[in-house]
């Protein structure tokens, strides 16, 4: 037989005082799984493209939370470490009153840890002889080296501009500039007892521009639109010091990696 309609609702006071008000407690286990799998997933994306300071960075300070041991007086330096002595010595170093930068710079990536110096207080125009006040900068970058494992790439970049007629004989394009201003400033590093062997002196010409896109090829186009202005142009005309990441091609590690013959 049927149940009435008052049996019905009988029925259904009793399942209500029977269950729990909420969401059932399988659902939390749940959510934390799936907030944990998102946090991996976002972790993976983050270090897609690896910046070996950052990780030492973040390494560091794991390990002072759990409180790791301090370093030995003889311990060479970390490129965490050579990162903060860097922004400190940008730190003490005054900006240009025409531009309200410093004329040098400090940033990280995949190859290391690099040295931003601009080519106004470097060089003179057209000329790879170097200036009074890259020397200065130098002399405080040298510690920073010897206190160091790292190779050391020293890079030299223009911006678009045609060399004048006038110094082609000598330099025909800035490639042959840029190169040979490399080389200036690695000369001087060795006439500052750095070891020549760990050195390394390349010429880029115009193309890699300082603020270039990491989601965009570098090509004619972006090259003339980071050339635009006489602001631009400034900030690509610039030499570069990078202590080379283990991981980095041209660095010793890599190039000991390569050299060591596979006997499996």
């Amino acid at each position: 037989m049927a149940a009435t309609s008052q049996e019905k609702k009988k029925y259904m006071a009793k399942g209500r005082e029977q269950v729990e008000e909420g969401l059932p407690g399988w659902f939390g286990t749940f959510a934390d799984m799936m907030t944990l799998l998102f946090a991996f997933f976002v972790l993976l994306a983050a270090i897609s493209t690896i910046d070996p300071v950052k990780l030492q960075e973040m390494a560091d300070g794991m390990g002072k939370s759990v409180g790791k041991k301090e370093k030995l007086d003889n311990q060479s330096m970390s490129l965490a470490d050579i990162k903060k002595a860097a922004e400190e010595m940008v730190d003490e170093m005054e900006t240009n009153p025409e531009t309200g930068e410093k004329p040098v710079e400090v940033t990280t990536g995949p190859k290391g840890v690099t040295i931003g110096i601009s080519s106004d207080i470097s060089f003179t125009s057209g000329s790879a002889s170097l200036k009074p006040e890259i020397v200065d900068v130098l002399d405080k970058i040298v510690p920073t080296i010897q206190a160091s494992y790292f190779m050391v790439a020293v890079e030299g970049h223009t911006d678009t501009d045609v060399l004048p007629q006038s110094i082609q004989s000598r330099y025909p394009s800035n490639w042959e500039l840029s190169g040979a201003r490399a080389a200036a400033v690695v000369r001087q590093l060795i006439n500052m007892e750095v070891n020549p062997t760990r050195l390394q002196a390349v010429g880029f010409a115009e193309y890699i521009p300082r603020d270039r896109p990491t989601d965009r090829v570098i090509d004619d186009e972006l090259i003339k639109e980071l050339n635009a202005t006489r602001e631009q142009k400034a900030r690509n005309r610039r030499v570069e010091i990078t202590f080379l990441a283990s991981t980095a091609p041209g660095s010793q590690i890599s190039k000991l990696e390569e050299e060591t013959p596979d006997n499996s």
